[in-house]
């Protein structure tokens, strides 16, 4: 490994050298995780091993990923991301309907963290604990974010955000399936949530409340769901 580049004359290290650094370092530190997990899991002892596998000292280790175990499931998440667009660079997005686009992107990135299959899971079984709840969500919403945007989504509104929380839980049962039964049971069941993606979506375009009703329908059906369905008879007076 590198050591620092060395500083400028004012004793701070520059801008461009340190990022280049700080990348090759994150970049080899994330390659000894991906080899070593299978046997350490993903935790502290893992962190303190690549770090002497890579001739890093502690400090430079704990300047990198000073949240241990939960820098080194981001650094991985996000090179599985790049992966994916790199493998989707070859194909014409405007040239295919949404369902194929997402198809397509979907399964980009599960082929890019199933190139990693050991470290994808000992990550992923970080990830499930509670604790770290919301960095597994961060990074998913990052991930869908990433492949609508290839996709050619362009949307501002309400549906910017339930297309990626939607996508985010796309990826992660198909990632499930894939693990649990193989590339072919992966690929039926990815037809079978987009089918249902789709559909969402035309009921939304169709029948779904506009977005100045969204707070009505809401407690509409909040009201149902506490009292029951509205007598007629017991409607309130016209004012």
């Amino acid at each position: 490994m590198a050591p620092w580049p060395p500083l400028a004359h004012n004793g701070r290290m520059p801008n461009a050298a340190y990022q280049d650094w700080a990348s090759e370092a994150e970049e080899r530190l994330l390659d000894a995780a991906v080899r070593l997990a299978p046997e350490l899991g993903w935790h502290g002892h893992l962190i303190q091993r690549i770090g002497k596998d890579t001739g890093l000292s502690d400090a430079d280790v704990e300047l990198l990923l000073p949240r241990g175990a939960s820098d080194l499931s981001a650094l991985l998440s996000r090179r599985h991301d790049r992966k994916a667009l790199e493998a989707l660079e070859g194909i014409d997005a405007a040239q295919l309907k949404v369902r194929e686009r997402i198809h397509a992107a979907v399964e980009a990135r599960i082929d890019a963290a199933m190139a990693d299959e050991a470290a994808t899971k000992a990550s992923g079984a970080y990830l499930a604990v509670p604790v770290h709840l919301p960095l597994a969500l961060r990074l998913g919403w990052e991930t869908s974010d990433k492949l609508w945007r290839w996709a050619g989504d362009e949307a501002t509104d309400e549906n910017h955000y339930s297309k990626r929380v939607i996508l985010a839980t796309v990826l992660a049962t198909t990632l499930a399936a894939r693990m649990i039964g193989g590339h072919e049971h992966a690929r039926k069941h990815l037809s079978g949530r987009i089918d249902q993606v789709m559909a969402f979506e035309k009921w939304k375009a169709t029948r779904a409340p506009k977005p100045s009703e969204w707070g009505k329908a809401a407690a509409e059906l909040f009201g149902r769901m506490r009292y029951g369905p509205r007598h007629p008879d017991h409607a309130p007076p016209t004012p």
